[in-house]
């Protein structure tokens, strides 16, 4: 199996291209990365902590973990020396939970409306049950294939990207109605010549939907809410508010798709720290 043939499996097509590249170079400069050690590889992290900002360490860092487990795939390793690499610095915008939604409040977004297009009311509808009850992000609802729905297991595969994990979820009962009457009816009457892609999710013209067009269909919620409404700040709400209930934290990671748990843990705050924020964030004096 080629190593493209590898990542096609679990990433998208423009991870995969941002994968390559990435390996590509760190085999350039590392003749012997196949043999490499945990020390050898955190040898060239450390250059490249030198050279780019954190974001773009931690993506090469993702990219040759992923070469490591190709290795292993292949029968060419029995370990990854990359496994354990973690990037800890950098600063990061914290993410201010008094902002984000209720459940009471996300559940207002799957109320029925009247759409301008009425032939894609039902997809309109599976973008916005996809935000608010899987807490996907645009990249992962936007590269979703028929292939990945499973109605008789009431399951949906999400893919791997460069930020999140690859992962099976649960679908809601009002979910599997929904995609069946769009996957045998609508999305027949959206396919055109123009898709070719086995996209899940068509626009009014046939072609698969764009990040651009998640994003406005997310924006003609807004006069709904006095809170700012993106498809991140409904995906923060519904992971810190299954944190909230009190549910594992290892299970809304794998839940999340996040790669560490540190990232999962952000989104808990006890309501002391909670309150601390709050203050922080609207005291006049700064």
């Amino acid at each position: 199996m080629k190593l493209d043939e590898y990542l096609s499996q679990s990433l998208m097509q423009s991870s995969v291209e941002s994968y390559l590249y990435d390996i590509n170079k760190y085999k350039s400069n590392n003749k012997n990365a196949d043999q490499y050690d945990y020390q050898k590889v955190m040898q060239y992290i450390e250059i490249l902590r030198n050279q780019h900002s954190i974001s773009n360490v931690k993506r090469v860092i993702a990219s040759i973990k992923k070469y490591y487990d190709y290795l292993i795939e292949i029968g060419k390793r029995k370990d990854n020396p990359a496994r354990a690499i973690r990037i800890r610095d950098g600063k990061e915008n914290p993410i201010q939970l008094q902002d984000l939604f209720t459940e009471k409040e996300l559940q207002i977004l799957l109320v029925p409306r009247i759409e301008r297009y009425p032939i894609l009311t039902k997809r309109n509808k599976i973008i916005m049950s996809l935000l608010v009850n899987q807490g996907l992000r645009i990249g992962e609802i936007e590269h979703i294939k028929l292939t990945d729905i499973d109605l008789e297991k009431a399951t949906i595969k999400i893919k791997e990207t460069g930020v999140t994990n690859a992962r099976n979820l649960p679908l809601k009962a009002e979910q599997i109605l929904l995609l069946y009457e769009f996957i045998n009816q609508d999305r027949n009457k959206l396919k055109t010549f123009r898709n070719d892609e086995n996209a899940l999710l068509l626009g009014k013209l046939g072609t698969p939907i764009t990040k651009e067009d998640v994003d406005y269909l997310i924006t003609t919620y807004q006069k709904q809410s006095k809170k700012k409404l993106t498809a991140t700040t409904i995906r923060q709400s519904v992971i810190a508010n299954l944190l909230t209930k009190n549910n594992d934290l290892r299970i809304v990671q794998h839940f999340a798709g996040h790669k560490s748990p540190d990232t999962t843990e952000k989104y808990r705050q006890t309501g002391l720290h909670a309150l601390k924020t709050a203050i922080e964030k609207l005291h006049p004096i700064k």
